[in-house]
């Protein structure tokens, strides 16, 4: 079989020239002969001559721009979007060469010229971060880098995960950078980019909407510098704002709580109660996780929301007043009030105490931890910790004896909060609730929290595979990805799906999600460590009891991915009515 190719793309750069590729693969396992014609703005480009077009036995012409038919008029040609080419290009050489049609005159269009070479290309820097450190960072870093090269610039992007800074900018590469990118939700550190053009928005809107803030940050970026920084800082609380000062501490306090609950399950496996004895592993374990780092949890809390609010200066009190708020009882709910007040006695000390010039190196390390420790120590020891630590007593109390039915009451708010935004506000508020409540061993709302936010991943992985005929080719591998992020726990595999069609995904993931929660609920699963999805199962007494817990997990799932499967496809009936 001789076959001509024809790859193109609006861009020029990324899609054409990987659809040339897999094509010219595709055609040589199959042992049939190929020419390939690449529009590229980037590569030089080889164009079918007459000879290869009269030798061709079908022209396949696989683009999302307008490309010269007419010399292919009395051909048989196959057309279709270079995304249908993708994912199984075999597969599609064979069905193309199967349903190509001679070509008329009629139907032929047009030249147009491949797109001219980008003059405007850019060198862009970026660094994404998010409260977790484990979805949106990394997805947010794909979307900008993805989009940045088909819109012909080049883009490098810092992750600031849960495992710390990945693919790190050199000094050299911000200083060749035309323009920096800051897509976080938690603080990062800026001091590198003085001097350079700077544009902030969020990981949300750098992967749903990542070529619109692309070209905001041409528009709307500004000269980043130390002086600016100080100024700009005096009037953050409105551009800030309290969650993201929270959730920089929750992103901190994070591993703590994680490590503290595998470690305490880790001690369960001797026996629930093997723990008590002195001087056992199992002892020595529940010391680690319990005594420690479950310890460390309020005060890592208090004092990084502290340290985002007024920096290093807010840390030590952060921590002090996050140590009074544990030992207090006013547990993670104190934790909060602690960081808060410590941030802002700290950054009011800052920007309002004025000294000598000779003195001035004292403010960070003297004045400021002593005077700002000071007030919220006093403040929690004398006015917040008692009111706290009855509300947070009352709760628990309330949470630990609920019946059944408000219990399962809560789980459908929890759940269905879970799968409301997909890692957004809505998402982490319900998020932080549960990891909070750890801290008084109280397990049960965190087991709900990480089932139903399962769901979303796991639900559109299998609409995916129940409709197969509903989705694109790119959407059913997306929908294999989505599922394993389910079982990680990571709901914004959900996010592509919900991008495209938020109006039934949302609806569909909120009821899968709600049902979980409450199903985890009424059966009285308990959940020791707040992240990991399914794979906390490799720890005994991490998840209890399990088989029910997974019952859970499977209901919600099934409603959310039957219901969307069912959904979309009644969606896509109606428009082809429509159509015809």
């Amino acid at each position: 079989m001789n076959i001509a190719i024809i790859t193109a793309c609006p861009s020029g750069v990324a899609n054409s020239i990987i659809a040339a590729g897999l094509l010219e693969q595709a055609a040589k396992s199959l042992n049939w002969t190929s020419v390939v014609e690449c529009h590229s703005s980037v590569i030089e480009g080889y164009t079918l001559t007459d000879s290869d077009i009269s030798g061709a036995e079908v022209v396949i012409v696989a683009a999302n721009t307008p490309v010269d038919t007419t010399r292919f008029v009395g051909k048989k040609v196959y057309q279709s979007d270079i995304s249908a080419c993708t994912s199984n290009p075999t597969a599609y050489l064979k069905a193309a060469v199967e349903q190509a049609s001679e070509l008329s005159a009629n139907a032929a269009t047009t030249y147009q010229a491949p797109a001219a070479p980008v003059a405007s290309a850019k060198k862009i820097v970026a660094i994404t971060a998010c409260p977790t450190g484990v979805a949106h960072t990394f997805m947010a870093a794909e979307a900008l880098e993805e989009t940045g090269a088909r819109l012909g610039h080049k883009v490098k992007v810092e992750t600031r995960g849960s495992v710390g800074a990945k693919n790190q900018l050199t000094a050299q590469e911000i200083a060749d950078a035309d323009l920096v990118i800051i897509a976080a939700d938690i603080d990062v550190p800026l001091d590198r980019f003085n001097g350079k053009k700077l544009y902030k928005t969020s990981t949300g809107l750098a992967l749903k909407k990542t070529e619109q803030e692309i070209n905001n940050a041409f528009e709307k970026a500004t000269v980043y510098t130390q002086a600016e920084a100080s100024k700009s800082a005096e009037t953050t609380g409105e551009k800030k704002g309290v969650y993201k000062h929270l959730m920089t501490g929750v992103s901190h306090m994070l591993p703590v709580v994680v490590a503290g609950g595998l470690i305490i399950a880790l001690s369960f496996v001797f026996g629930i109660e093997a723990f008590k004895e002195q001087g056992t592993l199992a002892a020595a374990l529940m010391t680690i996780g319990g005594g420690s780092a479950f310890a460390l949890m309020i005060p890592v809390l208090a004092g990084f929301i502290a340290f985002s609010i007024a920096d290093r200066p807010g840390l030590a009190p952060g921590l002090i007043g996050g140590m009074l708020a544990s030992s207090t009882g006013a547990g993670f709910l104190g934790g909060i009030v602690a960081g808060f007040l410590a941030g802002y006695s700290a950054k009011f000390l800052a920007d309002k105490v004025s000294l000598p010039q000779s003195m001035e190196a004292l403010k960070p390390i003297l004045i400021i931890p002593f005077f700002a420790s000071l007030i919220t120590g006093l403040v929690m020891i004398y006015i917040v910790g008692g009111p706290v630590s009855s509300i947070m007593t009352a709760m628990t109390t309330f949470l630990n004896d609920m019946g059944s039915a408000n219990a399962v009451l809560l789980g459908i708010i929890l759940g269905a909060m879970m799968c409301f935004d997909l890692g957004g506000p809505v998402n982490k508020a319900a998020y932080t609730f549960g990891v909070g409540l750890l801290a008084s061993q109280t397990y049960a709302p965190m087991a709900a929290i990480m089932a139903a936010g399962m769901v979303p991943a796991l639900g559109m992985g299998l609409a995916t595979f129940l409709a197969k005929d509903k989705f694109e080719p790119n959407e059913r591998e997306a929908g294999k990805a989505s599922f394993v992020l389910g079982l990680c726990f990571i709901s914004e595999g959900a996010i592509p799906f919900a991008a495209k069609d938020p109006m039934r995904v949302i609806p569909a993931c909120m009821a899968g999600g709600a049902l979980t929660g409450a199903l985890s609920m009424l059966f009285g699963a308990k959940l020791m460590a707040p992240h990991g999805g399914l794979f906390v199962l490799a720890i005994p007494g991490a998840i209890t009891p399990v088989f029910m817990y997974l019952v859970a997990i499977a209901a919600g799932t099934a409603v959310t991915g039957f219901g969307y499967a069912f959904f979309k496809a009644r969606a896509t009936a109606k428009s082809a009515v429509t159509a015809s």
